[in-house]
């Protein structure tokens, strides 16, 4: 099973946006170094707690400082970006990290309409013009009476990186699947189960050349500790600060522990946690892995993304690495011990 992993930049509790920023590139590494397969920025504007606003640019500042991690747009949220300037800028990064970068296509805003307005100069345009549009700057295939056709798409030489559909609904597995494309579910806040989906995108898939067979790829919150009690209690806390994002009003947040005597059930404190509660999978390490694997059994996943926003910060690289042991990740380490391990004959 592979692991990766969704990075929104959490912010509150006094943290900054730009504080926000070196813990990015600290994760980056962290899990590079863990054997993680690719990592992810997500495209939130406007929102308090995320500070992934711009998934372009951090994918820019982290992919120099890792080795190798596939890094990219979880996702790109269509509806706020002209097509001609995603091409040019994931050819861009395409060109500078080959083999490295992905492009992670969303159908929705990632923010409310007048702010999306904001960001692309329209309204209300159809994501699946978008997409077609998008496509067409890629492979020059514009009819002949389109004013676009005769654009010059800079880069050349260069195309896109691998393309992800995301999804929360279901409503872009059929589009994932005829276009060839991976297909990635956000099961992390989406009440939605996935297997209809994943089922959907299977159903419909048309080989690519990035994507010869269907890759399934489900994204999930997740809180891992040395305990249970331990992982409650970050989700507790957690869940204090979603109550800033729900209300837009500061909110203190608990100690982790003043966090361990919160008495809330476990129905309440999922309730609290907002979007992310009823699906947030917390526990020990041995919990979080059997809960995992069985979704990722249920639903065929190729791959689980992991989404972890804990405060603390080195509570949340502990999670990633409780995590990768868990599921014997192979890093980048252990690797290379092997390689250069002497074979069972004794020989060299």
């Amino acid at each position: 099973m592979r692991l990766s992993v969704l990075d929104v930049m959490p912010t509150g509790g006094g943290l900054t946006a730009v504080e926000a920023l070196p813990r990015a590139a600290s994760l980056a590494q962290h899990v590079d170094t863990l054997g993680y397969h690719r990592l992810w920025f997500a495209e939130h504007h406007g929102m308090a707690l995320i500070a992934s606003s711009v998934p372009e640019i951090l994918i820019a500042h982290v992919a120099p400082l890792t080795q190798h991690l596939r890094i990219g747009a979880g996702g790109v949220m269509l509806p706020n970006h002209a097509p001609l300037r995603v091409v040019e800028q994931y050819r861009t990064l395409h060109a500078l990290h080959p083999g490295r970068i992905d492009l992670g296509i969303g159908r929705a805003a990632g923010t409310d309409s007048l702010t999306s307005a904001a960001l692309s100069g329209r309204s209300g345009t159809d994501f699946g013009q978008l997409l077609a549009e998008t496509l067409a700057f890629e492979e020059g295939t514009f009819p002949g009476e389109h004013p676009f056709r005769t654009i010059r798409v800079t880069p050349s030489g260069v195309t896109l990186p691998p393309i992800w559909i995301l999804g929360s609904s279901g409503g872009s597995a059929g589009i994932a699947g005829q276009l060839g494309t991976g297909y990635a579910f956000a099961a992390h806040f989406s009440p939605v189960e996935p297997g209809p989906a994943v089922a959907r995108y299977r159903a419909t898939f048309e080989p690519s050349e990035a994507f010869p067979q269907p890759q399934v790829l489900i994204a999930t919150s997740v809180v891992c500790a040395g305990d249970g009690d331990t992982a409650r209690a970050h989700c507790v806390i957690l869940a204090h600060a979603m109550q800033e994002l729900l209300t837009g009003t500061p909110v203190p947040l608990p100690s982790l522990g003043e966090a361990r005597r919160c008495t809330w059930s476990e129905a309440e404190l999922r309730m609290r946690m907002g979007p992310v509660g009823p699906q947030m999978i917390f526990g020990s390490s041995d919990h979080v892995t059997t809960q995992l694997q069985s979704l990722a059994d249920r639903v065929q996943a190729d791959e689980l993304m992991i989404m972890t926003v804990v405060h603390d910060h080195e509570a949340r690289l502990a999670s990633y690495r409780m995590l990768a042991e868990s599921f014997a990740l192979d890093s980048p380490h252990s690797v290379r011990r092997r390689l250069s391990a002497p074979s069972s004959d004794g020989m060299s």
